[in-house]
């Protein structure tokens, strides 16, 4: 069963035009990180990279594509997480950085802290050589429009928000058995400067423990902070839950409590792995035993060797 990779691309609503690329981006990214599995990469050497391959990709809120706040900026979080020792890093409201997931990364390995933020985040990046980019770089003009359109009078909400929802992530097994989980989100649209999601937030954005299994969350950040979302599902699995069951007991909870919808990947210390949304849609891929899987609708399921061509 190992190792194993599963990565989504957000949960939401994905506007026509922007499904295959958006199916097309996590496959990649899952194709990417798997090779590190097989290279004897770690389960964090691997989430990072599908992660990064991500935020690489301006069809997701994350990296290059991120939404704006109501000011027109860049502001991203991103979190890791080393199930082996619980060790985590975390950056929020992180600017000029063109791989946020990267910097998660180096807060977790460099400092004694778990999230650095603003320009504090800023500075560490600077210090540890991470290349400061213009902001111009990492916006769309995807992204741009949704923010203008979004501070009209006569802004249509539902239609403003309509394919916002692109935070990306990945859990992991690697074949020694750790385990890793990795998120990375521009956040809201149009945002208040300086709002901070659940991405950043451990236990919330994601959680990876060897001794339980592993979740990356998405959704609508506020009420998934409410309801800390990851570590809720991998309390359902102490007391015995399979992912899947532990994973649709706590987003129906969620929803139930708090009126909050998202989705989230699980995967269990044994390599068992859940893909559930009770959103519209999420788009993932999946790797394992030289399987490819992915979907983006409720139900879906393809399947195709891993190296058969796109």
């Amino acid at each position: 069963m190992l190792p194993v990779l599963v990565v989504h691309g957000g949960a939401g609503f994905i506007p026509k035009e922007r499904v295959q690329m958006s199916c097309a981006g996590v496959q990649a990214a899952v194709r990417g990180g798997y090779s590190k599995l097989q290279g004897q990469g770690s389960a964090m050497d691997a989430v990072v990279e599908a992660v990064t391959l991500l935020e690489n990709d301006h069809h997701y809120n994350a990296g290059l594509g991120s939404v704006l706040n109501a000011k027109g900026e860049v502001e991203m979080d991103a979190i890791v997480m080393d199930g082996r020792y619980l060790a985590s890093g975390a950056v929020s409201a992180v600017r000029k950085v063109a791989n946020p997931i990267q910097l998660a990364r180096l807060v977790m390995d460099k400092t004694s802290h778990l999230c650095l933020t603003g320009e504090g985040a800023s500075q560490f990046a600077r210090s540890m050589g991470v290349p400061e980019v213009p902001e111009e770089s990492l916006i769309t003009e995807y992204a741009r429009m949704r923010w203008k359109k979004n501070l009209a009078a006569d802004a249509n909400p539902v239609e403003c928000q309509m394919g916002k929802m692109g935070t990306v992530g990945a859990v992991a097994v690697d074949a020694e058995g750790n385990i890793a989980c990795a998120t990375s989100t521009g956040g809201m649209l149009n945002k208040m400067e300086g709002r901070v999601g659940d991405t950043a937030c451990i236990g919330c954005g994601g959680y990876a423990d060897n001794r339980v299994g592993a979740v990356s969350s998405t959704g609508e950040g506020e009420a998934i902070m409410k309801v800390t979302l990851a570590r809720l599902i991998l309390f359902h699995m102490e007391q015995g839950c399979s992912a899947e069951a532990a994973a649709d007991e706590a987003l129906a909870y969620m929803k139930d409590r708090v009126g909050g919808l998202g989705g989230v990947l699980v995967v269990d210390h044994q390599g068992e792995w859940s893909v559930r949304f009770s959103s519209l849609q999420m788009a993932w891929a999946a790797a394992q035993q030289q399987t490819l899987h992915y979907g983006l609708n409720t139900g879906e399921h393809f399947t195709q060797n891993i190296d058969d061509p796109y």
